[in-house]
Order: C-alpha cells, then sequence, then structure tokens
C-alpha cells in the first residue's frame, strides 16, 4: 500500500490499534509512529536495575520466571499469587490478586510491564501486563536486542514493537521517508540517511546500529529546534524598539547614591553590558541567571531606572503575589522619595512605583491601572495580573520576568506586546542552568550569568538527617533551631504539602494478613504544614512564635504574615515552597526541609538560598525518611555538600527526566525532544546551533529545502512542542 509519513494509523493498523495508540500515546501518524523511539534495549543477561527504578515508573524489563505461588488470603477473600523472575542480575517480584495464570511457570521467559511500586520497602510490579516469549513467536524474539519502547497500560512495548514491523511489511520497507537534512550538511557531520537511521533504531541488528542512528535522530532533533530558535532571534532583530540611553543626575544616579552596599565586580559588569544594549534601538532580549543571594534584583533595578530616565516604563512581572509584594517594598524603600512622585513626601524627580495583583481590591486596582495608563508609574511591579485587558501602558520600555521558569514564551511575548514599540526584556532565574540548556530551553536569548556574591554574607552549611538511621539527630534538629532563635535569629520550617481537615487524609490500606494493598504502594503522604506547625507548637518547639505561610491563605494574611516575619515579630515560619525565591529576610539563619527527598535538587538549592542572607552563618538541614546509602540519600549528600547551584544544575540533570526540564511534564504533553540528551549532547547542540545560525544566514534560507521548512513548520505550529511555550 502506498504510505507516506503524514498517513495516518488507522490505514496501516486498524481502528482499534491506532485509537488506543491516539489516546494512550498521542501516536496519530505514521511520523510519529516512526519518530516513538525505544527508550532502551533489552538483552537476555541484562536486566533493568532495580535499584535505579523509582516508584511510580512504568517500566518493562526482559526477565525468567523463576517461582511462582499462590496461597489463599487470611483476613479477606480470595488468592495471592506471587511469581519471583530474575534474570541474572537481580529478581524482582509480581503480585497478582485473584488470578490465576498457568502459562506462568518456572523457566518461562518474557517481557513484564508495570507500575514500580513500593512494599515493605521492596520494588515490586502489581498486576503486571506480560507477554511470554514462546516458539511460536516470529525471529523478531530471537533478535540480540529486544526494542523496549516507551509504553502505557493500554498500549504495552510489544504492541508498538509490533506495529512498527506492521508497517513496515505495509510499505515493503522505509523506502518512503524522506530525508529533510541536506546532503552537504549529512556529508560534513558524518550522518547516515534518515531511512537507515529509523530501520536501525526500531530493528537493530548491532549496539553500533543503535549508536549510528541515535547520532543522526539527535541531529534531527537538535537542528529543528535550534533552527527554530534562531528565527526567533531573526525575527526580534528585525523588530525596532525605541533606545533608552543614560542620562546623567537621574534616578539611576540617585538608586547608585542610595545603595547601602558596594555592587560586586560581577553586578558592574552585566550591569555595563545591560546598559549599551538598552541604549540601542534593537530590543534586547537577555537571560540573567545567577546564584541565590547574587544580586540579580539590584541588576535589573539599576537597568529600569534608566529606562525611567529615558521617558518610558518598566514593568517586573513575578510568579508569586508574595515575592511581588516583596518586590515593590525593596524598591520602594530603596528609592525613598524619589519612589512616590506625585505624593506629599515624594520627590518630583523621581518616579511611582505600584504593585498591581489579581486579588487587590477594585479600587486599589483601578488606582493603579490609571497610574500605569498615564505614565506617572514608571516602574511597575506584578503578577499574571499585568497581562490582563484592562492594563495599558503609556510608555512600556522594559519588561523583567522574574523566575523565567514559572512563565511561558507566551506570556512574555504577551507583556511585550502591551509596549507601542518591541520593549527590550531582561528574563531572571536563580536556577543556574547548563549551557546545553540555555542552548536549547533559551536559545532565543543571549545570556549573562552572576556567580559573584555579595560580601558579608555569612553563608550556609547544610546537612542531610536520616531520621530512619538516626531518629536522634531529628531532637537535635529542633534543639539547633531554639538556640538560634535563643539567639535573637529566625527560622523556616519547609513542608511540601499544605494540608488537610482532619479526616480527609487516610492511610493507604494494607493487608492484615501481611498482603500488600493492590496499589502497591505503602509509602505515607508527604508531610504538610499544618500537621508539622500543630506537632511542633505543642513539642520541641513550644513556646516559640510560630505562624504558617501557605498559597491556600488570603492574599492579606499572606502579606501579613510575610510582614510581622520581616518585623521580627514571628520566630518560625512553617511554610510551603512559596518561600522558594525571593523571600529576603536577613535574620533568618535556619532552614529545617521536611521530606527533602521530595523535592527537585534545583529547589532544595532555591529554598537553602532563604537563609544567611545578613551576616549570620546559615543551616540548612534536609529530613528524610530515604537511607543514606540509597540513590536519593546520596543525591541530597550531594546537595549538602556543595553550595555551587552550577554544580547541583548538573546534577538535576542527572536525577530528572529531561523532558520535566524542557516543561513536557507540566503540560502533559509530549516535548519535542526524544533522543537528544543535554547533558551528553553538548558538543552537538553547539554544533546544531551554528548550523542553523548559516542555514537562516543565507538569501534564500529554507527555500530549497521544503522537507527541513516543513519540520520547522511543524514544531512551531504543534503545540505538543512544549518546550517553548512551558520551559
Amino acid at each position: 500500500m502506498a504510505v507516506d509519513m503524514a498517513t495516518r494509523l488507522d490505514r496501516v493498523l486498524g481502528a482499534r490499534t491506532a485509537r488506543a495508540m491516539a489516546e494512550s500515546l498521542d501516536l496519530h501518524t505514521v511520523r510519529d509512529l516512526l519518530r516513538h523511539y525505544p527508550r532502551r534495549y533489552a538483552k537476555r543477561g541484562e536486566m533493568t536495575r532495580l535499584d535505579d527504578l523509582q516508584v511510580g515508573d512504568r517500566v518493562t524489563v526482559l526477565a525468567q520466571v523463576r517461582t511462582v505461588s499462590t496461597r489463599k488470603m487470611r483476613n479477606r477473600p480470595g488468592s495471592l499469587t506471587e511469581v519471583t523472575v530474575g534474570d541474572g542480575a537481580g529478581t524482582m517480584q509480581l503480585v497478582f490478586f485473584n488470578r490465576r495464570h498457568k502459562d506462568l511457570s518456572a523457566g518461562a521467559w518474557g517481557l513484564f510491564a508495570g507500575t514500580v511500586g513500593e512494599y515493605r520497602r521492596s520494588k515490586q510490579f502489581a498486576h503486571p501486563d506480560f507477554h511470554l516469549i514462546t516458539g511460536d513467536d516470529d525471529t523478531d524474539w530471537a533478535r540480540a536486542l529486544i526494542p523496549i519502547y516507551p509504553a502505557t497500560k493500554e498500549v504495552s512495548s510489544w504492541v508498538v514493537q509490533r506495529s512498527v514491523k506492521l508497517l513496515l511489511d505495509a510499505a515493503g520497507g522505509f523506502g518512503f521517508v524522506e530525508d529533510p537534512l541536506p546532503e552537504p550538511l549529512r556529508a560534513r557531520h558524518g550522518l547516515p540517511g534518515l531511512a537507515a537511521a529509523l530501520l536501525d533504531v526500531h530493528r537493530p541488528t548491532s549496539d553500533h546500529d543503535v549508536e549510528r542512528a541515535a547520532h543522526r535522530l539527535k541531529w534531527d532533533e537538535a537542528l529543528t529546534l535550534q533552527l527554530t530558535l534562531a528565527a526567533r532571534r531573526r525575527a526580534a532583530a528585525l523588530e525596532p524598539g525605541v533606545a533608552r540611553p543614560r542620562r546623567a543626575g537621574g534616578l539611576l544616579a540617585a538608586v547608585d547614591a542610595a545603595l547601602p552596599f558596594a555592587l560586586t565586580d560581577g553586578q558592574r559588569e552585566v550591569g555595563e553590558e545591560l546598559a549599551a544594549e538598552l541604549s540601542r534601538e534593537q530590543p534586547m532580549h537577555r537571560l540573567l541567571q545567577g546564584e541565590v543571594g547574587a544580586g540579580k534584583t539590584v541588576v535589573a533595578l539599576r537597568a529600569m531606572a534608566q529606562v525611567v530616565d529615558a521617558g518610558g516604563q518598566a514593568a517586573l512581572l513575578a510568579p508569586t503575589e508574595v515575592l511581588a509584594a516583596q518586590h515593590a517594598r525593596s524598591i520602594g524603600a530603596l528609592l525613598g522619595p524619589l519612589g512616590r512622585a506625585g505624593e506629599l513626601d515624594g520627590d518630583p524627580a523621581g518616579t511611582r512605583v505600584v504593585l498591581l495583583t489579581g486579588s487587590q481590591r477594585a479600587a486599589v486596582r483601578r488606582e493603579a491601572r490609571a497610574a500605569v495608563a498615564d505614565g506617572s508609574a514608571g516602574i511597575v511591579v506584578g503578577t499574571h495580573a499585568l497581562l490582563q485587558e484592562g492594563v495599558d501602558f503609556a510608555d512600556l520600555g522594559f519588561v523583567v520576568v522574574d523566575e523565567q521558569h514559572r512563565f511561558g514564551v507566551e506570556q512574555r511575548d504577551a507583556l511585550r506586546a502591551k509596549g507601542d514599540r518591541p520593549p527590550h526584556v531582561l528574563v531572571m532565574t536563580a536556577t543556574p542552568i547548563p549551557r546545553t540548556v540555555a542552548m536549547t530551553v533559551y536559545g532565543d536569548l543571549e545570556t549573562s550569568t552572576l556567580r559573584q556574591l555579595p560580601g558579608g554574607r555569612g553563608g550556609v552549611a547544610s546537612s542531610v538527617v536520616p531520621v530512619n538511621d538516626r531518629p536522634a539527630w531529628l531532637d537535635r534538629a529542633w534543639e539547633r533551631l531554639r538556640e538560634e532563635v535563643a539567639a535573637g535569629r529566625q527560622a523556616y520550617v519547609v513542608c511540601p504539602r499544605i494540608g488537610e481537615d482532619a479526616g480527609a487524609e487516610e492511610e493507604e490500606p494494607d493487608g492484615a494478613d501481611g498482603a500488600p494493598a493492590e496499589g502497591g504502594s505503602d509509602r505515607r503522604p508527604p508531610l504538610a504544614v499544618l500537621d508539622v506547625a500543630e506537632q511542633l507548637r505543642a513539642g520541641p518547639l513550644a513556646g516559640l512564635r510560630l505562624e504558617v505561610l501557605h498559597g491556600r491563605l488570603t492574599p492579606e494574611v499572606k502579606e501579613a504574615t510575610m510582614r510581622a516575619f520581616a518585623a521580627r515579630e514571628v520566630d518560625v515560619l512553617v511554610a510551603t515552597t512559596v518561600v522558594e525565591v525571593g523571600v529576603d529576610v536577613p535574620n533568618a539563619t535556619v532552614m529545617v526541609v521536611m521530606d527533602a527527598d521530595r523535592f527537585g535538587v534545583s529547589q532544595l538549592h532555591q529554598l537553602r538560598g532563604r537563609v544567611a542572607r545578613g551576616q549570620h552563618r546559615g543551616l540548612c538541614l534536609l529530613v528524610s525518611e530515604a537511607s543514606p546509602s540509597s540513590a536519593t540519600g546520596q543525591r541530597l549528600a550531594a546537595v549538602a555538600a556543595t553550595s555551587d547551584g552550577f554544580e547541583l544544575a548538573r546534577l538535576d540533570l542527572e536525577t530528572r527526566r529531561e523532558g520535566d526540564v524542557l516543561g513536557a511534564a507540566q503540560s502533559g504533553r509530549r516535548s519535542g525532544i526524544r533522543m537528544l540528551s543535554l547533558l551528553e549532547d553538548e558538543e552537538l547542540i553547539a554544533e546544531a546551533r551554528a548550523e542553523a545560525t548559516a542555514l537562516l544566514a543565507t538569501d534564500r534560507g529554507l527555500a530549497d529545502l521544503p522537507g527541513l521548512a516543513a519540520e520547522v513548520a511543524a514544531l512551531a505550529t504543534d503545540e505538543r512542542a512544549t518546550y517553548l511555550e512551558k520551559a
């Protein structure tokens, strides 16, 4: 039959299988199926290392049945079948409730697929799907390498494998595949043709086949991504903006005079870089990344003052109301009368700083919008409320996006669109970004980095508190916290969850006869702010002034709580990650992170950055039930061992799924990256960036490369390519 990359799968696989693939794996066309690459390849004699599996992962393993036993459950009706499988490198348990499988006998080989559960600290599959390999199977199962595909409960790896084989048989091979990469580019980099690469990745005969195919397919992804980003850079460069040069004796000079500290060399260097770009008509598009506490906000404020001096307005977009309110307070305090122009005690030579959030009273919001619209508010700080209709700027010249990873490109562009001419844009993040991520996710931005911390900081010492192995250490942690409070300082206790009303939470059921719960996991729920706060008030922190802070509180209560904490009226703040970014209380010196293993590496580093922001040395205690020898325990130990955010960013990338880094997990859709590794392929990504820039710099661009242009167009219009929209 005639097949091409756009052919619908129902024409090749039949309606039932195609529908399952569409609903379960978001695969609709031949192209989708062929770009659904194996996650790994199984070999007899090599079993997936169970230590590397995470609870909740859905995986497929190739193994041999070792033992099968069935028994009646004592305290509930029915039977429990336990199967041990292994393949020379380890064993694991499969559990079936009220099901007997006669084919599961000792010695049988098969593929077993399920969601990793945990029972009594051992990983297991409950009710796994399986496919036994018998003599009736075709020769695919006799291959040295068996592809294991990303799969779901509805569509197993072996169904995907059979579908690829069916496509091959129906089309008579992959001859219908057109190669989008130009032949000279393939020759320069030694790349095989796309048809050969697809055949080798889906039906390899050796590891060399897989390596060669993967290298080629990574190029497809990297080049398409970099062409998309290069096109954004070129389009932005063609949009004329408004130059905002420095003016002597203006607001910027007053800000510099009012700073209660000397700028670091790094702040001065980046400041000069921004000042030069603001002075040009071509709009600035820059990413400012830096260590926690490196002083990015001061750099941004000086740039905002320069724009105000030049007659424009500056908007600072913050991810939370707590952070937006703090930014408005700190900028207002630093400017003093210069930030209250038009008020009785204001300096007429200054400007107005206004705060705009969604929870403000209607009258306050109307007044703020009016000041933004008539231009009297030169510096506008806000949350997503800045993006709403009805927020109109008189002359928006500069957009600062704080904590860029909380916003998408579309939100950044929505704020940019509020200017009559494209404004200058600075996006900031305190999460250090490896170079490959910067090139791949933020490739439409130039990058500046702040590594140097201001002088006079006490620094933070970090330790892991393994409560199961060393329960007395937790008691000592609370004693240390009390010692700091007694010395006049303050502390945070961070929990991963807010908490529910009494009775709303129940422990996961466990069989009274020792059988695991059918859900396959006995892991307790994460610790909650409300529960922990109550226990601390009644126990180890009794007598201290303790308050809670979380996202479910009203904005007024959150603001009042933060003000009280900043004013030293609260000793201990028990909070969620609402304190993760931007919260600046120099007197806070201790942070205890409960269930630290439930947080990511970069998130722990961000949280730790909330303490020791003054002259006193800080302490961060990472409390976890994980064994120090486990992978999780080692990850926490690595966080405690270094305060280098860039080193931790690389560790974070090693321990997280790369799709999460690119934003696909947050959106629930597929990432534009399936094969490319941001850690391992730095050189390839850099080469693809250079090739993309060169291709678009020619007079014809992609006009003579319709296949490549189609790939770029598909990525640009495909809502599933969320690495650009949500990263």
